[in-house]
């Protein structure tokens, strides 16, 4: 009977530990590009529907109402989640995702960026050096899935 429970135990550990957790509309890992690949698949366009795999370099510390996910270059893009619907655990940075939703070229207005810098626990120091807008590649997602 130990043995009984303590493979069962396993088993469902196992398990367990490979599960994904999705937030939002469900979505899959079908057909998911590289994060790295939608600055080209972009191209010219300003906005283009996408499903995306990467790795979370960051999460908003406040309410994980954001995530900065990898783009291979140095770069990161913000990952907002749709109609602020849904939020992700703030403990995966370093983890893989894939979400579906629309990625726009945006220009990033001071004042988000400051409060984007505050929201991930940045100094006074810091957010006071923010004095320009950015244009960045951003995500509206309304799916994610955490591996």
């Amino acid at each position: 009977m130990k043995k009984l429970s303590a493979l069962l135990l396993l088993i469902f550990t196992v398990s367990f530990a490979r599960a994904q957790s999705h937030f939002g509309k469900q979505i899959d890992d079908s057909k998911a590009i590289e994060a790295k690949e939608l600055p080209a698949k972009m191209g010219d366009k300003s906005e283009i529907l996408a499903k995306v795999t990467g790795t979370v370099e960051s999460v908003c510390q406040v309410k994980g109402c954001w995530m900065k996910v990898n783009l291979d270059n140095g770069e990161t893009m913000r990952v907002m989640f749709r109609d602020y619907a849904f939020f992700v655990p703030k403990d995966i940075a370093g983890k893989t995702v894939v979400f579906e939703g629309e990625a726009k070229k945006t220009t990033v207005p001071v004042e988000h960026l400051k409060h984007y810098a505050q929201d991930a626990g940045k100094t006074k120091e810091e957010i006071d050096k923010i004095t320009e807008p950015k244009n960045e590649l951003t995500f509206i997602a309304n799916g994610v899935i955490v591996k």
